[in-house]
């Protein structure tokens, strides 16, 4: 365990393990068949309208593996060639920490972190699945929002502040539901880095029609988490190779060269700028959470060819709006001081993914990769950026 550091250290990447009611606890119980629980062969698997996901392996979370368990994979390590489910070990039991915000509290203390960002684990397979049908969709995000508010708080003692997910698939529900989670002290909400589903196809979160869930995140100063999920790229792997759904432990190597992660949150990213969000909504700030850092180098790259075609098409420079509106959590195996140099140490957030096997066993192990900036640069990324995103700072 590293020693605290001379400044309170905010994380912008945490993770709690939801119980078995956090979504259904407030669900109307005319969805009660919509989501369940189901045995397969001796497993708990989640069941969607019927339709059984094995998108997460263990949905419960009764066990889980442990933190940082699959740092070497991640950092490219693998020099004894061993499975992804080798190198995790044996598991874990969940322990009152991974469930609920006061005993979460004293691990934070142990391990010298003041505040951070905590965000869900199961809701990342829900979006998607329940497109078909958005009262469906709204309903279970709204338990899980009020099971999030109750069990860690959208702003705990200034310490934890739980992420409330909000879909954009009907704009006035989502609007709805952003006004509650404001009204309950939210200070971010998180949304999916892919298109917004829609009965009659996808579309970009960039457009119009969303302006009013923009407009309100810019009045009221929070900022927009784009986190990690499934967003639906693995539609990209199944042209090739067909298959089902995607499973992300269980990885191959065409799949893994896909990069379907990068290219979700670049398009994301892309759309946001291109369709003029930040044109029409000048304070709106976004993060990008568990996303990594391979894809900002090569989006910067295009953003610039792309205004060197056709720079009428935009009222900014492209890269400029990108630098100015968006922070990037990098992964431990990423380069942040090449991170830096790319956007600026004012724009990196230290995220450690706490306790998820793709993290850092410890949060403060994550100072390793900082090593080679200066003590101001270090201190703005573990540390005033998130800060001031919290407390609605605008430059």
């Amino acid at each position: 365990m590293r020693n605290a550091l001379p400044y309170p250290v905010y994380d912008a990447d945490n993770h709690y393990y939801e119980s078995a009611d956090a979504i259904t606890r407030h669900l109307p119980k005319k969805y009660a068949k919509s989501l369940q629980f189901v045995q397969v062969n001796g497993r708990t698997k989640l069941a969607i309208g019927g339709h059984i996901s094995d998108y997460i392996p263990n949905p419960t979370f009764d066990v889980v593996a442990a933190p940082g368990a699959h740092l070497k994979y991640y950092r490219a390590e693998n020099t004894e060639g061993l499975s992804l489910r080798e190198i995790t070990g044996p598991a874990i039991k969940s322990t009152p920490p991974f469930r609920n915000g006061a005993d979460r509290l004293l691990v934070m203390d142990a391990q010298h972190i003041h505040a951070t960002l905590m965000f869900p684990t199961l809701f990342s397979a829900i979006e998607r699945r329940m497109s078909y049908d958005h009262d469906l969709l709204y309903a279970a995000v709204h338990s899980l929002n009020q099971w999030a508010s109750e069990e860690w708080g959208f702003d705990r003692q200034g310490r934890i502040y739980a992420t409330p997910v909000i879909s954009l698939a009907d704009i006035d529900q989502a609007v709805k539901e952003l006004d509650w989670v404001l009204a309950n002290g939210a200070r971010t909400v998180v949304l999916r880095p892919a298109p917004v589903p829609g009965y009659r196809g996808s579309r970009s979160p960039g457009f119009p029609e969303f302006d009013p869930f923009w407009a309100r995140v810019n009045e009221a100063k929070i900022f927009v988490a784009l986190h990690a999920s499934d967003s639906g790229y693995d539609q990209i792997t199944q042209m090739w190779i067909g298959g089902q759904e995607w499973k992300p432990f269980e990885p191959d190597p065409f799949s893994n060269s896909l990069r379907i992660i990068d290219r979700a949150i670049s398009d994301t990213v892309s759309a946001l700028i291109c369709h003029g969000v930040f044109d029409r909504h000048r304070d709106v700030r976004v993060a990008c959470i568990e996303n990594g850092a391979f894809w900002v180098d090569p989006l910067i790259k295009t953003l610039n060819h792309v205004y060197g075609q056709m720079p009428q098409s935009f009222k900014q420079h492209p890269t400029d709006v990108f630098k100015r509106h968006f922070f990037v959590a990098p992964f431990n195996e990423d380069s942040v001081p090449d991170l830096v140099g790319q956007i600026g140490a004012d724009r990196v957030l230290f995220g450690s993914d706490w306790p998820h096997p793709e993290g850092v066993v410890e949060p403060l192990d994550f100072l390793e990769e900082l090593k080679d900036l200066s003590a101001a640069d270090q201190q703005k990324i573990m540390s005033s950026n998130l800060k001031g995103l919290l407390e609605g700072v605008r430059d």
